[in-house]
């Protein structure tokens, strides 16, 4: 019997509604009843997301800035719940699950933050930072919580004598590596990295991303790797999702996703890749501008930018369907072919 994915979503969306004062509403009102139209004011940042991570899998999370990649793992983490569809742990809904259960779902699943410094209290030291939750949760006995910090400390790459220390006195290196001693102090399962080595120098993303890599083979870690970087996601990923607009477009295994992509958008982001083949080549960013999520274009959310779309693709929003073995795409296009 094949073991359930660590984490499975199922029709998972986002909504943020715009709140209004008592003025506010009552404009609103006044315009309802003279006739006026009055908009929802809402945020649609995650749409009917299906995505499931398998024990030992990194799957890479790709797209544009305001795709909704942020907001989704946010959900998968747990930080914040979805306004439809069902987040699966190990396939117990999560949402249902209660006691000590519950507990044991949100420890399970951690996130690394982009900010490194944002991400950590800058009134505590990294001692409290990163021993404060397993000594909440039980996880330690008072009499080793200092040795269980170093221990921690010394897997991240970080000497434990710098443990009295503030988060302002690191460089953003080590307070990354800080975060992640933080989120491994609850001995996860799987972990969240959002934009993680984004904010990064690029010989310490190179540390950070061997990093990632080391535990995930000492500790058998399972990944979502969120990042606009197609060059981390290619080095680190297993298989890619592609997100436009609160919507996965694509899914397959890495080495597809970069050797045959099939949906529009996916060909447009690795076309703009630069290579050593090819300097000559003019790089461009893809045309147009990325529709605003309070107001998204009808249909395929993509058709205003894609070079191949038709009258179907402004009216009818595509499916995410399989169109080989381990390969998902929602586009048009595949059910012409």
């Amino acid at each position: 019997m094949t073991a359930p994915p660590v984490i499975a979503l199922e029709g998972v969306g986002k909504r943020f509604a715009k709140t209004h004062d008592l003025a506010g509403r009552l404009a609103l009102k006044a315009r309802a009843a003279l006739g006026g139209r009055v908009r929802e004011g809402a945020v649609r940042a995650v749409e009917g997301v299906d995505l499931a991570i398998a024990q030992g899998e990194v799957v890479g999370l790709v797209g544009e800035s305001g795709c909704g990649k942020s907001t989704l793992g946010r959900i998968v983490a747990g930080l914040l719940p979805p306004s439809e569809g069902r987040v699966f742990y190990r396939g117990q809904d999560r949402a249902a699950l209660a006691g000590e259960a519950a507990r044991a779902a949100r420890l399970a699943v951690q996130m690394i933050f982009q900010d490194p410094f944002a991400s950590l209290n800058p009134r505590l030291r990294v001692a409290e930072i990163v021993g404060e939750a397993p000594r909440v949760h039980g996880l330690v006995a008072k009499g080793e919580w200092s040795d269980y910090v170093d221990a921690q400390l010394r897997r991240a790459g970080l000497d434990p004598a710098l443990k009295r220390r503030y988060p302002h006195q690191f460089s953003g290196g080590q307070r990354q590596r800080i975060g992640i001693a933080r989120a491994l102090a609850v001995r996860p399962e799987f972990l969240v990295c959002d934009e993680a080595v984004a904010a990064l120098d690029v010989s310490i993303q190179a540390q950070i991303l061997n990093l990632f890599m080391d535990l995930r083979a000492s500790l058998d870690l399972t990944y979502l790797f969120i990042s606009h970087d197609l060059g981390v996601v290619e080095h680190l990923s297993d298989r890619v999702a592609i997100m436009y607009l609160g919507r996965i477009v694509e899914q397959a295994e890495t080495e597809e996703i970069f050797r045959r992509p099939n949906h529009p958008y996916t060909q447009a982001l690795l076309a703009e890749i630069p290579r050593l083949d090819a300097r000559k080549h003019q790089f461009g960013a893809i045309r147009g501008e990325i529709p605003s999520p309070l107001a998204p274009p009808s249909g395929c959310h993509f058709h205003p930018r894609c070079p191949l779309a038709f009258a179907r693709c402004r009216e009818e929003a595509p499916k995410l369907r399989e169109i080989a073995p381990g390969r998902r795409s929602a586009c048009h296009r595949n059910e012409a072919a």
